[in-house]
């Protein structure tokens, strides 16, 4: 049994993986259209966030300070008061944002046919995630799928094809590769975080030396936080774990929410020793309070 423990699903063989992506790709409006209706509800309580910096755009003016260079003065400002003021422009070198979403066998999980599943929340948020800082002038890349800095419309849509594809690859690692992203860069990563602590820190740790500020929103399912199971359940590990028959579910409850809690903890204080920031989200919830909490983090990383 995996930490703490994972869900079974369907094997799938190549042949009828195949077809699935090939069904997923054709599903692919819905996931843009629910991503798109998600950082429209939520971009509605996001402010702009321009930057102080070289550009041609008028941003504000400010008192002068020691230090500044008499060039900066707007006399015509100026003027109009005792103060001298200095023009300053909004910065327009646009940053990336490297996102990073879990596609391992244990995101197809859903306890219900009303949830989605946490593979789908996860595409969801991070789509989403990518439409609202698009709309921000921000670059964005997808790591471990290919998909390099880019501003613009089109980016959108290799990524909702790459999440898409990535849904139904039940080969996906449930940690992002060690890339070497350019230093102070940013990171959001979603998934479920299910794997030992000591993995997790493993990665944060790498990227965090390099100077790259992360996020981490864990994805789970209400049944991962609850088990609301009663009576003989059989547990079947999809990454290999095997298979544990236990007869009286209700019985292991109390350790299992112990063992949850620890687990949740550990990332959490993980994140925060590396200077990231931490945030669960479940299924049964609307997306958009997870977007904005991601989105509030990355408006709040320095640099920005």
């Amino acid at each position: 049994m995996r930490y703490p423990f994972r869900h079974s699903v369907a094997e799938t063989t190549p042949a009828g993986l195949s077809k699935t992506a090939e069904a997923a790709a054709a599903t692919l409006p819905p996931l843009l259209v629910a991503a798109e209706r998600v950082a429209a509800t939520v971009a509605q309580g996001v402010h702009g966030r321009r930057r102080v910096g070289q550009g041609d755009t008028f941003w504000q003016f400010r008192r002068y300070q020691t230090g500044d260079a008499a060039t900066q003065i707007d006399w015509r400002q100026s003027a109009k008061s005792q103060a001298a003021f200095v023009r300053e422009n909004e910065w327009e070198a646009a940053q990336t944002v490297w996102l990073w979403t879990d596609g391992s066998a244990s995101m197809r999980y859903a306890s219900e046919r009303e949830w989605p599943e946490k593979a789908e929340r996860a595409a969801v948020l991070t789509l989403a995630l990518a439409i609202l800082l698009n709309r921000g002038g921000e670059r964005v890349a997808l790591l471990d799928r290919g998909i390099g800095p880019s501003a613009g419309r089109a980016v959108l849509g290799r990524i909702a094809v790459a999440l898409a594809a990535a849904a139904v690859d039940e080969r996906t690692a449930n940690m992002p590769a060690l890339a070497l992203l350019p230093r102070h860069a940013r990171l959001a990563l979603i998934g479920d975080f299910l794997s030992p602590p000591a993995e997790v820190e493993r990665v944060v740790r790498a990227f965090a030396g390099r100077g790259v500020r992360g996020h981490i929103v864990q994805v789970l399912d209400p049944a991962e936080e609850t088990l609301p199971f009663r009576g003989r359940v059989r547990f079947r590990g999809l990454e290999g774990e095997g298979e544990l028959l236990v007869g009286r579910t209700e019985a292991l409850r109390e350790d299992y929410l112990a063992i949850l809690a620890n687990h949740r903890a550990a990332i959490s204080d993980i994140a925060r020793s590396a200077g990231w920031t931490y945030a669960m989200h479940r299924t049964d919830r609307p997306p958009q309070a997870a977007l904005l909490a991601l989105h509030s983090a990355l408006a709040l990383a320095p640099g920005l």
